[in-house]
């Protein structure tokens, strides 16, 4: 059963083809990878699917819905943690996870903040204003957030940013048990080595079209890389 379905999505920019001729499809329970250079189309196809932005043409449907007809109802279902983004300066880490929690109509918020404090190791963070603390918490916080009314559909885009390598770990295994627990997973990343572990399915773009598409255990079978499969696919020495 599809979860994500994409058909010949396109955006326009004043004159700038952002994506062009997009189509593809993403299967429940899936942990599904997208990759290319920078300006490839990336984060602006994320942003579509997650009803942020509207396509010029072509269309999506994301969990049964349509985000440009019903953004909220696709991100009311979904988690996103965005790219480049930080929790609001004004609140303290827990009152983000309290608005959060408050906005996605959750009954047993404080359970579930303490239990994510608790997983991020940010016990006696929680009355700190977000604008002091560092990159790697507030990316932790936005982490919590996405995953705090447990979704079955992820948008990830570039998750592990900010993270040192000890809780890139640690997001790496939970990402896999929400696999294994049968939530669906759409990840955009540059860290391939990372991808690699975690993905099924990947798609390359460059210069807003899909330029491959590959299931890893083929790639895995004829002894290829997610980085070999990428530089072919984006002109560069393989």
């Amino acid at each position: 059963m599809a979860v994500i379905e994409v058909s010949h999505l396109s955006m326009d920019f004043d004159g700038r083809q952002a994506l062009d001729d997009v189509s593809f499809t993403v299967g429940e329970g899936t942990f599904f990878g997208c990759f290319g250079p920078n300006g490839a189309g990336k984060t602006t196809l994320t942003r579509i699917l997650t009803g942020q932005l509207r396509a010029t043409s072509g269309g999506a449907v994301v969990a049964g819905m349509d985000p440009a007809v019903d953004p909220l109802g696709v991100r009311s279902m979904v988690g996103i943690v965005p790219e480049v983004e930080s929790p609001p300066s004004y609140l303290t880490a827990s009152e983000f996870l309290q608005f959060v929690g408050r906005v996605r109509g959750l009954d047993d918020i404080d359970a579930r903040a303490a239990d994510w404090f608790s997983f991020f190791d940010l016990q006696g963070s929680e009355d700190v204003l977000c604008r002091d603390l560092s990159k790697g918490m507030r990316q932790k916080l936005l982490i919590a957030a996405a995953l705090i009314h447990r979704p079955r559909l992820v948008f990830l885009d570039e998750p592990f940013i900010n993270l040192d390598p000890l809780y890139q770990r640690k997001v790496r295994e939970l990402l896999v048990s929400l696999r294994a627990e049968g939530v669906t997973i759409f990840m955009c990343s540059h860290i391939l080595e990372i991808a690699q572990r975690l993905c099924d399915e990947v798609i390359i773009m460059d210069h807003g079209r899909v330029v491959a598409n590959h299931r890893m255990a083929d790639l895995e079978a004829r002894g290829e890389t997610l980085e070999t499969a990428f530089m072919r696919a984006v002109d560069h020495d393989a």
